[in-house]
């Protein structure tokens, strides 16, 4: 596990090939349409928050209310019985670095109660090292934490590139391993707030209708079904106390 990215080196021929592959036969799906916030009514509304790549993009879903932003806003209405304000803030394709230089700004421009975090897909794609993306995801979360101390901060964790039947092998198992190392790293960087939660266990099977046509970004029923166990997942580990009523700005 530790040395996925020497697993990466030893296959990166066949898999930079495999990769072209599949970026010219996968259809590529465009983000969701804008706009890209919505409000849930109720009572002392929560403000939220969703960045990252893609998944913030909404890819997969034909708007964001059908994808990751709406579908954590609904779980939140339903278990709090506050509103929601939420929004969205990435770009499909990158990685935490890229989100960094790019978005980090646009991010922080709005006070929030809830930052929700789907990162690191794509600097496993792109075969980062685990020491790069711990440095960026710390940067990341010290700099929200500074700026907006009272947030929680959730991270999802990584997709689980094995149950990817589009990835043809030794591509799935490669980009499986090197995430999971990603992924203990991601962990290492949360333990060190209280503030800070991740998603702990390994999300239940993906069902049927998981996945959009392109067969790699989730659909709208996959949205929900991730924002489902994500939220469940972290409820108890200190996510509970974004129920108590906060006035918002």
């Amino acid at each position: 596990m530790r040395a996925s990215r020497a697993f990466l080196a030893l296959h990166g021929g066949r898999i930079l090939a495999q990769r072209r592959k599949l970026l010219a036969v996968v259809e590529r799906l465009p983000d969701a349409a804008r706009p890209w916030e919505g409000k849930l009514e109720g009572p002392d509304p929560i403000r939220l928050a969703v960045i990252g790549d893609s998944t913030a993009a909404g890819v997969g879903a034909e708007t964001q209310d059908e994808a990751l932003p709406g579908s954590i806003a609904r779980e939140l209405n339903a278990r709090t019985g506050r509103g929601v304000i939420w929004r969205a803030v990435g770009e499909n394709g990158i990685h935490t670095r890229q989100f960094l230089d790019l978005y980090l700004t646009d991010a922080l421009a709005r006070p929030a109660d809830l930052v929700y975090v789907s990162l690191g897909a794509n600097d496993a794609m792109h075969a980062r090292s685990a020491r790069a993306f711990a440095r960026d995801l710390r940067t990341l979360f010290e700099t929200i934490s500074d700026r907006m101390p009272d947030a929680l901060i959730v991270m999802s964790n990584l997709p689980i590139f094995a149950r990817f039947e589009l990835l043809p092998e030794p591509m799935r198992t490669t980009l499986y391993r090197h995430s999971r190392n990603l992924e203990r790293a991601a962990r290492s960087v949360v333990a060190r707030d209280g503030r800070w939660i991740m998603t702990d266990k390994l999300p239940p099977a993906y069902g049927p209708d998981f996945f959009a046509r392109d067969r790699f970004h989730p659909s709208a029923s996959g949205y929900a079904d991730w924002a489902r166990w994500s939220i469940e997942d972290a409820w108890g580990r200190g996510l509970a106390e974004i129920g108590d009523a906060r006035v918002v700005d």
